[in-house]
């Protein structure tokens, strides 16, 4: 007999059975709280763990992040890279930084396998070496996401990927009657990528919704 087709959209309980799937250990519940005390909140556990499974699919071993945070996205994203594989993240805020180190080191992360580069952003993405990354991880200023997509597909080698965190927003960016600026420019990104010849896109429903592409070779 054939299965009915699926229709009926996941209610919140299977949303956030698919959320906690793969559980965070002591290490990322602790980074997690303290991202919370300076204002810094992570990626949800189930986009860590989206950032961990495409790190070991490219068997990642240069991977950029734009929002270091409190550690949180990096951690996932060193435990999916290949052993050598080192990690470059920015961020503007150098006590988030700070506190990135300790989780680092709290997890058993050799200091050679980061480089924390404070920042802005657009100053520093500029500077880093054309086609030299796997992947690269988007969670900073939302207002800049263009042109992080931008220096993204840059950065990327062919067949790279690149995951933008936040691109449901709170679940505004599917109404359209929200037109602030921060949802606008996360609407006109998700379409920008649709349209985009030179990746193929996937706009993953997990946590706050993470929108991954694939650089075409």
């Amino acid at each position: 007999m054939r299965e009915a087709a699926i229709s009926t959209p996941l209610n919140a309980a299977s949303l956030a059975y698919a959320e906690s799937y793969v559980a965070e250990d002591e290490v990322l519940t602790a980074a997690r709280a303290r991202g919370a005390e300076v204002g810094a909140p992570p990626i949800g556990p189930g986009g860590g763990a989206t950032l961990r499974f495409l790190a070991t699919l490219l068997q990642a071993k240069s991977v950029v992040e734009v929002g270091t945070g409190c550690g949180v996205s990096g951690v996932w994203l060193i435990r999916g890279m290949v052993p050598s594989g080192t990690l470059t993240s920015v961020d503007v805020e150098a006590e988030h930084q700070r506190l990135a180190r300790e989780t680092f080191a709290d997890a058993g992360i050799p200091p050679q396998r980061t480089r924390l580069i404070t920042g802005r952003a657009l100053d520093v993405l500029p500077r880093l070496t054309d086609g030299g990354y796997d992947l690269v991880f988007c969670d900073g200023d939302k207002k800049e996401y263009p042109e992080y997509f931008a220096e993204a597909l840059r950065l990327l080698r062919p067949g790279g990927v690149v995951a933008i965190d936040n691109t449901l927003w709170h679940d505004r960016v599917a109404d359209p009657a929200q037109r602030d600026p921060s949802t606008v420019t996360i609407r006109e990104l998700n379409k920008t990528l649709l349209e985009d010849e030179r990746v193929i896109p996937l706009l993953l429903p997990v946590g706050d919704g993470l929108l991954c592409a694939v650089k075409k070779i």
